[in-house]
């Protein structure tokens, strides 16, 4: 297993880069290689990549989700990966965003690759652009605020204060 552990500081309020986060459809925009994601439902995201010429199609599962905190996945299909992305408060206008993430590189492209750093590397221009672009905007384009627990979800209302509600998907 290859793994990468990344983190950014962004100018933005934690929950603002978080509820951005929750916007999966949106990574494309700032993930280079990510050529699409489809939520299937409120914790199944289906992803087509390019990367260095190798396309792949692959489901993820997020197995937790915490406002404002973190949210790990895994895939349940290959490619394997598995990961976590935090969110850490720095301050009213500032927080830190954290990648971690696990994979099991395949054929000799992709060993050659994570041997050398690439993956990293392109973690690190991934959260760049993403400071970028929530920086730019300086809101986030929607929220979803409910937790996740074992693959299971509980709504706002089960878990305390009510948030404003999510508009659309996710």
């Amino acid at each position: 297993m290859a793994s990468v552990q990344e983190s950014i500081e962004v100018d933005v309020p934690v929950s603002t880069a978080y509820n951005q986060w929750t916007q999966f459809e949106t990574f494309p925009e700032f993930m280079k290689g990510v050529e699409a994601v489809e939520q299937i439902d409120e914790t199944s995201l289906q992803f087509r990549t390019d990367i260095a010429g190798v396309r792949r199609e692959y489901l993820a599962q997020i197995t937790e989700q915490t406002p404002d905190r973190r949210i790990p996945w895994v895939s349940t299909d290959k490619p394997r990966n598995a990961g976590t992305v935090t969110f850490e408060s720095l301050g009213p206008e500032r927080s830190r965003v954290s990648v971690e993430l696990e994979w099991e590189p395949e054929g000799v492209l992709e060993k050659a690759g994570s041997a050398v750093g690439a993956d990293g590397r392109q973690v690190s221009a991934d959260l760049g652009r993403f400071k970028s672009f929530i920086e730019a905007r300086g809101i986030e384009t929607g929220e979803w605020r409910s937790s996740v627990d074992r693959g299971e979800v509980n709504d706002v209302d089960d878990v305390g204060p009510a948030a404003p509600a999510a508009e659309g998907p996710r």
